[in-house]
């Protein structure tokens, strides 16, 4: 594919970035201030620092307000920013059973262990646009929260106090000898890999795959989860268990022997459970096997749809495009799509003229042939 030199162009582009700037502010209202987007767009902020790859919520804040509520530019901002910045450590690996758990639900056992944490959800509410909400003012947004927290206050100490477990369902099964993992089917085990480094090779290991669908475009992970789930592939899941929390970032110290908490992660989790049959004389027994995802924020539609994609690329076969672990992967980053898709509007001047030739030339030599 050829392209040609933009000359002379430079007022131009000067202008159309004042342009952009302008359409931004050209309105009457009060500017949005960093903090009110961060604290009012939470689910908005939570994807761009999934797909951004970098947890900054100031700095996913500042992106969103740039770009106009672009959901993938402002990603874009955000993953160029931090590739300008050195990885001073590894954070060390946590186990999430620990997390500290703002929501917890499983549609595979209706009792589990520690019982299901609605938490904050729009699943049980009604889609209709709320009215009141053009005109919100600050009187009555105080009053809903004194009255909500006076309500949390008048619990007694022993609610507030009891911290309950939650132990993985996951794990239950385990216990049966009723699941096995992804790692252990399709011998992956490998050593992990970090694929802003190395690049990405197929096939794939699955911490690999895992990292690129972490930073995944949640809507193009949904379509092709969607997918399977209309029947181009063979994996029908049950949601195992899903979980929004809290996880602490450790690292460890550069000079003493011991691991530092730098702060907490707000992450989705999730862990989808589909039967297996197989020939394997290995496995003479039917069992379950799980797929797993998790994300930054609280993000429970790519957490699924990425357990699902993780569980569809184990099976045996790759006769639908989910199964298919190169087409999956190389499909899902929304920036690399929409630099791609951004790209048809550079000059291809040269391409589409030789085209035009050669559609004319043949138009023409038909017509004489056709006389």
């Amino acid at each position: 594919m050829g392209y040609v030199a933009v000359r002379g162009g430079s007022k131009a582009v000067e202008n159309a970035e004042k342009l952009v700037e302008y359409f931004r502010i050209k309105g009457e209202s009060s500017l949005l201030d960093i903090e009110a987007v961060k604290d009012q767009f939470r689910l908005g902020i939570d994807k761009i620092m999934s797909e951004g790859s970098l947890y900054d919520r100031d700095l996913a804040a500042a992106a969103l307000k740039q770009s106009e509520g672009d959901k993938i530019e402002a990603s874009f901002l955000l993953r160029a920013f931090r590739a300008t910045k050195p990885r001073a450590y590894y954070s060390t690996i946590e186990k999430t059973n620990e997390m500290r758990i703002l929501r917890r639900i499983s549609a595979a056992f209706k009792d589990v262990p520690g019982g299901q944490i609605l938490g904050p959800t729009r699943d049980y509410t009604t889609r209709l646009i709320d009215y009141k909400l053009f005109n919100e003012d600050r009187e009555a947004v105080n009053k809903f929260k004194e009255e909500f927290l006076e309500e949390i206050n008048n619990k007694s100490e022993d609610e507030l106090e009891s911290r309950p477990e939650f132990p993985k369902v996951i794990d239950l099964l385990k216990e049966e000898g009723l699941l096995i993992h992804n790692d252990e089917k399709k011998k992956q085990i490998k050593p992990d890999t970090d694929i802003t480094r190395d690049g990405l090779d197929f096939p794939a290991s699955r911490s690999a795959a895992l990292q690129v669908m972490a930073r995944g475009e949640t809507g193009g992970m949904i379509t092709l989860a969607y997918s399977t789930m209309r029947g181009y592939g063979n994996i029908h899941p049950v949601l195992g268990e899903l979980r929004v929390g809290y996880l602490p970032l450790k690292i460890n110290h550069p000079e003493k022997d011991e691991e530092v908490v730098l702060g907490e992660v707000l992450v989705t989790e999730a862990e989808v459970i589909s039967q297996e049959f197989s020939d394997n004389e290995d496995q003479d027994m039917p069992v379950f096997t799980v797929g797993y995802g998790i994300c930054f924020g609280h993000n429970e539609e790519k957490a699924i749809a990425m357990a699902v994609l993780d569980r569809s690329m184990a099976a045996d076969s790759s006769d639908a495009p989910a199964e298919d672990q190169e087409f999956v992967l190389s499909h899902i980053d929304g920036i690399e799509a929409a630099g791609f898709t951004a790209h048809w509007k550079l000059p291809h001047y040269v391409t589409f003229q030789s085209v035009l030739d050669r559609i004319r030339k043949s138009q023409a030599e038909g017509r004489v042939k056709d006389e």
